[in-house]
């Protein structure tokens, strides 16, 4: 396992760090605790043991030996492993759960990014991945790596501490007998077991995708004949996640046959040395028992980053997908400039380019639209109208040139609703908004009657992508959101596409409504119906304006006449 692999886990770690570093702490220091407690526990038990049984050879040294102390010692080893482990599993699940809730605020940050969650919902079985699996396999870097590691090196260097004490010679031995091994076998374990981690975690996002699109699009794929097709690809990704498991099952079964090995060598090998320390009188025989059982104790720690190796490679390969998105702060989302004094929008000599398009979108651009204004971008689909939505919102980044314009709401062409309550889908525009606010936007948007109408009313419960509400109703709760939010811009791209004549020309008679009361207005729409309202008509072909037309001008009437009738 090359280190270069590693690199991606700096931001995980410097996330992990900045977002709990006093938890996170706490949590190794009580594994330490507890793992310390029992390799204490074991060894004193082992001296109580047999020191109790040379005593009891004798009816004076019977009598002799004090039993309360090591008894009371023992007592209080095992209550404070039993608290420690309670507050160890308390204390780093909460820090770690705290954690990747953090991480996934910032990715959620980071699909703000201009262009990424566009480029996501080309995928959406891969951002929901992103968001659940992905963010859950990072926990084994705390939970299985670094803390069991951390854990395990404390216990070793404790080890040959404390057994130094009897011999330093025995103790380096123990100590690179349990830490050489220790170490090895998990990293051999990591590397062997990076390839079936990685081919596990890409044969489960295919098989979660594959099936989710078997089973909603299961009329379709039946239909185009392509039901048997989809089944067998589901069955091949079942197949080889099935592969790996047993890769990682094999792996796994031979480090702990590893482990085994050599706890079998040292303990033979400290049985023996200290056989030979009590033959010599240089230790006595509780103190040999409890160098045995001390050193088969310090191995355990290492036996448990068996799990975490296992897990090793999706956590780096989450790592490497993830990282990209932590790296931007949330302050680096390009957000456009302040518009000189009098304009609302403006453009200067922008030239913007999709990733992958060999011709620009936008090509040097410029345009300003004044305060108060209501203008219509027209032309052909594919002209480059969005575009220029998006980069007037901050979703599409310049090349060249610079963006100024007041704070905006967009009605983009799609409608996106949650599941969830109209509340819940309304306080998304105004998370402040109170129950009157909506209902004005709600009557605002010809839906007031229709909500009071409902038994449930605001809290009535949609269905994914806005069910139980029509086509029309749902175009209108969007403009209600866009109402709500009141921000002295209004970009609208094709408000009305595929609304019934009627409702279309009473949502933009409300939204004209609402422009007139000073805000600006720019639209973009190859529809006459939602043209008609504009002061000024900006004719876009292949991302530049060929002409301007203002109302009572020859050509603003010529242009209307091409677009496309109600």
């Amino acid at each position: 396992m090359r280190a270069g692999k590693f690199t991606s886990l700096g931001p995980i770690i410097r996330l992990f760090w900045r977002e709990r570093r006093g938890g996170l702490m706490a949590g190794a220091a009580l594994s330490a605790a507890t793992v310390l407690a029992g390799i204490a526990l074991l060894g004193v038990s082992g001296w109580f043991v047999t020191a109790a049984a040379i005593a009891g050879l004798t009816t004076a040294s019977a009598l002799a030996f004090d039993v309360f102390a090591p008894s009371a010692a023992i007592r209080f080893l095992a209550l404070s492993r039993t608290a420690a482990r309670y507050f160890e599993r308390l204390q780093t699940h909460d820090a770690t759960l705290r954690v990747l809730a953090g991480l996934r605020v910032r990715l959620f940050q980071g699909f703000a990014a201009p262009g990424a969650a566009k480029a996501l919902a080309l995928r959406p079985a891969r951002l929901l991945f992103r968001l659940t699996a992905d963010v859950d396999a990072l926990d084994s870097l705390y939970l299985r790596v670094l803390v069991p590691g951390f854990v395990a090196i404390i216990a070793g260097l404790v080890t040959i501490a404390a057994l130094g004490a009897l011999s330093w010679p025995l103790a380096f031995a123990v100590g690179a007998a349990i830490v050489i091994p220790g170490l090895m076998i998990p990293a051999l374990s990591a590397r062997f077991a990076e390839k079936p981690a990685r081919r596990r975690a890409h044969a489960q996002e295919a098989l979660r995708a594959r099936a989710v699109d078997l089973v909603a699009g299961q009329s379709e794929l039946a239909f185009a004949g392509g039901l048997q097709d989809q089944r067998a690809r589901v069955a091949a990704a079942d197949a080889r996640e099935y592969a790996s498991d047993l890769a990682l099952n094999r792996i796994e079964t031979n480090a702990g046959f590893g482990f085994d090995i050599v706890t079998a060598l040292i303990l033979s090998g400290v049985l023996l040395a200290g056989a030979a320390l009590a033959s010599a009188g240089t230790v006595t025989a509780p103190l040999a028992a409890l160098a045995l059982l001390i050193a088969f104790a310090a191995l355990e720690p290492f036996a448990g980053l068996r799990r975490g190796a296992m897990e090793l490679g999706r956590t780096l390969l989450a790592a490497r997908r993830l990282s990209p998105r932590l790296d931007a702060t949330p302050g680096s989302r390009f957000r456009p400039e302040a518009p000189t004094p009098g304009n609302a929008l403006e453009l200067k000599d922008v030239t913007m380019r999709y990733e992958g398009r060999a011709r620009a979108a936008v090509s040097n651009l410029s345009l300003s639209v004044k305060t108060g204004e209501k203008v219509a971008l027209i032309g052909a689909s594919g002209a480059g109208k969005s575009s220029i939505m998006a980069l007037l919102v901050g979703e599409a980044v310049p090349m060249t040139g610079t963006v100024a314009a007041l704070d905006a709401t967009i009605l983009s062409q799609r409608t996106e609703l949650f599941q969830d309550s109209l509340r819940a889908n309304l306080k998304i525009a105004a998370p402040a908004a109170d129950d009157d606010a909506m209902m004005a936007a709600l009557d605002a948007a010809g839906l007031g009657e229709t909500v009071r109408a409902l038994p449930e009313g605001l809290d009535t419960d949609l269905g994914e992508q806005g069910i139980g509400l029509s086509g029309g109703q749902s175009r209108r709760l969007a403009l209600a959101r866009l109402l709500l939010r009141d921000t002295p811009v209004f970009l609208l791209d094709e408000p009305t596409e595929g609304l019934d004549g009627k409702t279309a020309r009473d949502v933009m008679s409300r939204i004209n409504a609402r422009a007139s009361e000073g805000r600006t207005l720019l639209v973009a729409t190859h529809i006459r119906r939602e043209a008609e309202i504009a002061d000024r008509l900006l004719v876009i072909d292949s991302g530049r304006i060929i002409s301007a037309p203002k109302r009572g001008e020859h050509g603003f009437d010529a242009a209307l006449a091409a677009l496309r009738p109600d």
